[in-house]
């Protein structure tokens, strides 16, 4: 059986290039809908490149964290023509 963080890690990594989802998303999807804000210290620890963690974004439309730095998270957002 996989471990939160596993199945945390395997959504996001499926997010498609142009979306998002929110922290509330994932952690629904990963099957704790109410660790929404573990969702964010995985994605904060997340040092994995194939891992899009900046497509995580907070329930209200704002970026919320990134471990690269919320300038950072906006950039990648706006490359990927995300408003």
């Amino acid at each position: 059986m996989k471990t939160f963080k596993e199945r945390v890690l395997r959504v996001v990594e499926k997010i498609p290039k142009g979306s998002t989802m929110s922290y509330k998303q994932v952690a629904k999807l990963a099957g704790s809908p109410r660790a929404y804000r573990a969702v964010g210290n995985i994605m904060h620890r997340n040092c994995d490149p194939k891992i899009p963690c900046h497509r995580v974004i907070r329930s209200d439309g704002t970026p919320g964290g990134y471990n690269g730095g919320t300038k950072k998270k906006m950039e990648l957002l706006q490359e990927e023509k995300i408003d």
